[in-house]
């Protein structure tokens, strides 16, 4: 029975993501009011009250538990923009027993071991599947009820959430004591419209987010963080892929180089870290750059970034909301925690988020402290949430399965190592005269990088 799902939908609080949710659960109660049934149970993780970590979703297994155990037979997890034709559902998880321990979805896989994944299952990555979230992904009660004990007398091992997908199929499977996941074909990423879609339960229908124009050039300033070693060849490489698409960058290093020209901030190189520098590059972006740019973004020198693509996505965002917009990772979240946006891949800030922060007085514990960490503790304390988007990337295109970004249409990538970043960019990045307006996805030629 349709009632016997609850559905969970991936939901964010900032008002373009909280919109979407919002349709998506309309969408699903009326098709289930249009054929008759009972309606069930839709929840908004952005709403579950006092789970920081709520989007880490195994905190929340011992309430689900508790509240869904009697009456239910599974819970579908879904993100905000997966498609559902719930007849369709219905039928699909009708043909597994309810009363077993299922763990259903599309399956992804590594092609090799990664550096995401602590380059787990090294000597044969394929064989381990982890669910992509886009398609939706099904839990049976029974399985959610031994989790919910296991994590009582068990908790999490690591204190960081890097990749949920993966950690989260890692602790279900929990060294083959508990279930892989099932490879459900039902469960798709096609698009909407597209003639595969036919005998699909869900579909995903949003590659590159665009609501409206583009954010113009001139309201997004770009900062790059370098230093003096860096400037021969990761600069070489920004000045020949993505600087022509940026009409506001500065590049802040720890020496002035006119050639670049780079701006020393009066703050000393560190190994790592870079907190003094990052939070010197917000205060000057508060007081030195127009009042009426409303986005920063502050990359790595190895970050390769579409500001084409970027100022799409922008367009969505309200920039009278504290926005603070990235690849999202979680630090400590099964005891309180907090999520921060992780930096290689870029953050993105609106100059509100900024104002905020500063005002706060909430600052570097030293000058090496991990900017990205400090800033995520900062905004936490604050009550701003990070805002995750799944188009950046803290990694390289090798790192991450090739189904999982089969239905992107990235935004950027980090780290060159090993890679020719030119071409990456040029395969991956690089506006292209084909790329449709309305953010549906294209054919790229994409080698394997």
């Amino acid at each position: 029975e349709l009632k016997e799902i609850v559905f969970v939908i991936q939901s964010q609080s900032i008002s373009f993501h909280s919109k979407r949710a919002e349709d998506l659960k309309r969408d699903i109660l009326k098709q289930a009011a249009d054929i008759g049934k009972e309606l069930p149970t839709v929840l908004l993780i952005h709403e579950m009250d006092g789970h920081e970590g709520a989007w880490t979703i195994l905190p929340l297994m011992k309430d689900f538990s508790v509240t869904y155990g009697r009456n239910s037979s599974w819970i579908f997890f879904c993100e905000e923009d997966t498609r559902i034709q719930v007849v369709k559902l219905l039928e699909t998880l009708g043909r597994f027993d309810g009363s077993k321990e299922w763990f259903l979805g599309k399956a992804l896989y590594d092609e090799e071991s990664t550096i995401i994944h602590h380059y787990a299952f090294a000597e044969n990555p394929t064989a381990f599947k982890f669910p992509d979230f886009a398609a939706g992904w099904a839990l049976s009660i029974p399985l959610v009820t031994k989790l919910a004990k296991k994590l009582k007398s068990e908790p999490l091992k690591s204190d960081f959430t890097i990749d949920l997908k993966h950690e989260i199929a890692l602790y279900i499977w929990q060294k083959g004591e508990g279930p892989h996941l099932t490879p459900v074909p039902e469960f798709c990423t096609d698009d909407v419209s597209s003639y595969k879609a036919d005998h699909c339960a869900t579909t995903f229908s949003s590659f590159l987010p665009l609501c409206g124009e583009p954010v113009k050039k001139e309201d997004v300033f770009i900062a790059v963080k370098t230093c003096q070693k860096f400037h021969g060849d990761r600069i070489l490489v920004v000045k020949q892929t993505w600087e022509r698409e940026a009409a506001l960058i500065e590049y802040y290093s720890d020496y002035a180089d006119i050639s670049i020209p780079t701006i020393d901030l009066g703050i000393p190189n560190t190994d790592r870290g870079h907190c003094g520098k990052t939070f010197a590059i917000l205060e000057r972006f508060l007081n030195h750059s127009s009042p009426r740019t409303p986005w920063l973004v502050i990359v790595d020198d190895d970050t390769l970034i579409s500001i084409f693509r970027l100022r799409k996505l922008l367009s969505c965002y309200d920039p009278n909301e504290p926005v603070f917009l990235g690849e999202r990772y979680g630090y400590g979240l099964g005891t309180g925690g907090y999520s921060y946006i992780t930096g290689g891949g870029g953050m993105v800030f609106s100059r509100i988020a900024v104002q905020k922060l500063l005002a706060s007085k909430c600052r570097c514990y030293s000058m090496d402290a991990p900017d990205d960490m400090v800033l995520g503790m900062c905004f936490s304390g604050l009550g701003i949430p990070v805002t995750h988007s799944p188009l950046f990337h803290q990694a390289r295109p090798m790192d991450y399965p090739k189904g999982y970004l089969s239905h992107q249409i990235p935004i950027s990538f980090h780290k060159h190592w090993n890679i020719d970043p030119v071409k990456v960019y040029f395969t991956w990045l690089a506006p292209n005269a084909e790329e449709s307006l309305n953010g549906k996805k294209v054919g790229y030629n994409r080698e394997d990088l």
